[in-house]
């Protein structure tokens, strides 16, 4: 029996280190395994308590983050969730950017947290291409306050940081190496953080970087509205690094979500839909490459921040 991990002084000590499982029964025969790395066990449910870990502490070791500041950053709810948990411990105020399009488990997280809410609408209550750039638009006009201290996760590099330890937890996880990887991005920051440390250990590791088929920005040039949380942006992420992948592919958004219900019912895994997306493009992979290889992705949140949603009510 293992040993059981050793007691902590602080919930930051409890991000990372994060299970793989090895997906069993939605994958079909003659294909490569897939395994599945669960950032769904973090504490607030998803691999974004990494970047909120990495920004906030690198801040504050430059001095740029200082006692009585406001962090304030434009968010769908995952990463303002893992900020306003990060704050929460550190002691300081927390302000999301977010809107009536996202879930409301994840604003009701931030608010928990003791973060505040300023909700840009969304009329349709879809993902819309401008949707997010108004929300960082609205965000950075804030941030020129000295009070405040922008995250700005879709260019800041600290984000990167807290990713990376993903790709060294991966290799301490299969000693005998990767053959693909892929993840669907948002600001990009996990798949190329992974993509750092796994190209650096093998650099034969193929790594795809997914998005919504119905809004592929990165695939076709094109944007469009789409029901994917965390992804699919509406313009290409400063962190996508074209020297740091082999290949983009666009995933059905439907299929996606089928996927989620399926990995629910079949595998016992309670996962959000941008896990469905990474799961679907990691079952392509395995076919193409077929037996005896390795193919991994992760398992971004749970399925616990969408109940209030359709996401497992649709058959």
């Amino acid at each position: 029996m293992p040993s059981p991990p050793s007691p902590v002084d602080t919930s930051l000590k409890l991000i990372g280190n994060t299970p793989v499982v090895r997906l069993q029964h939605v994958v079909p025969e003659g294909c490569a395994q897939v395994y599945l790395k669960m950032e769904s066990v973090n504490p607030t449910g998803s691999y974004k308590d990494r970047m909120a870990k990495s920004m906030i502490e690198e801040a504050e070791h430059r001095g740029d983050l200082k006692p009585n500041m406001t962090v304030i950053e434009a968010t769908g709810g995952s990463t303002g969730s893992s900020l306003a948990f990060v704050c929460a411990v550190k002691g300081y105020q927390f302000l999301a950017i977010s809107s009536n399009a996202f879930a409301l488990e994840k604003l009701r997280t931030m608010e928990a947290f003791g973060g505040s809410l300023d909700l840009v609408n969304s009329p349709s209550g879809k993902i819309t291409p401008d949707l997010i750039p108004s929300m960082v638009q609205h965000a950075k006009e804030l941030a020129k306050d000295d009070n405040y201290y922008p995250a700005d996760q879709f260019n800041n590099r600290d984000a990167l940081i807290g990713y990376e330890e993903i790709g060294h937890e991966l290799v301490q996880q299969f000693p005998h190496g990767i053959d693909a990887f892929c993840g669907a991005v948002g600001t990009a920051g996990m798949t190329m953080g992974v993509s750092r440390v796994l190209k650096s250990k093998w650099p034969q590791t193929h790594i795809a970087v997914l998005e919504p088929a119905s809004s592929p920005i990165i695939t076709e040039g094109r944007t469009g509205p789409h029901g994917v949380e965390g992804v699919g942006t509406g313009f290409v992420p400063p962190h996508l690094d074209r020297n740091s992948y082999d290949e983009a592919r666009a995933v059905s958004e439907e299929e996606g979500r089928t996927m989620c219900r399926r990995l629910a019912r079949e595998e016992g895994l309670l996962v959000g839909t941008s896990t469905g997306l990474n799961v679907t493009g990691a079952i392509a992979l395995a076919k193409q490459l077929g037996p005896d290889r390795t193919v991994v992705t992760v398992a971004s949140d749970t399925g616990l921040k969408y109940m209030n949603g359709n996401l497992f009510t649709n058959a």
